[in-house]
């Protein structure tokens, strides 16, 4: 778990050629994840992904209870939080 001032950072990463595009983490954490419109499958959205990186996101911590139920509701389960 990485700490600054106080606030926990949260990793979310996902193994996109996983992805079955079903939507689930759209749904459930919308400020965070988006589909791709060039390939269907699930991707973090531009201002919280590191370093460019469309599979890897920091979000903001209100963000990061929603981001926890987008993982668990994967039904592949491609989705990891890293805390």
């Amino acid at each position: 778990m990485h700490q600054e001032s106080g606030r926990i950072f949260v990793k979310v990463v996902i193994d996109r050629m996983t992805c079955v595009s079903c939507g689930s983490c759209w749904e459930a954490c919308p400020g965070l994840f988006e589909q791709d419109p060039d390939d269907s499958f699930s991707h973090i959205i531009e201002k919280y992904r590191i370093n460019g990186n469309i599979a890897e996101g920091k979000p903001p911590d209100d963000l990061a209870a929603c981001a926890r139920e987008a993982a668990d509701l994967c039904p592949v389960q491609i989705i990891s939080i890293q805390e």
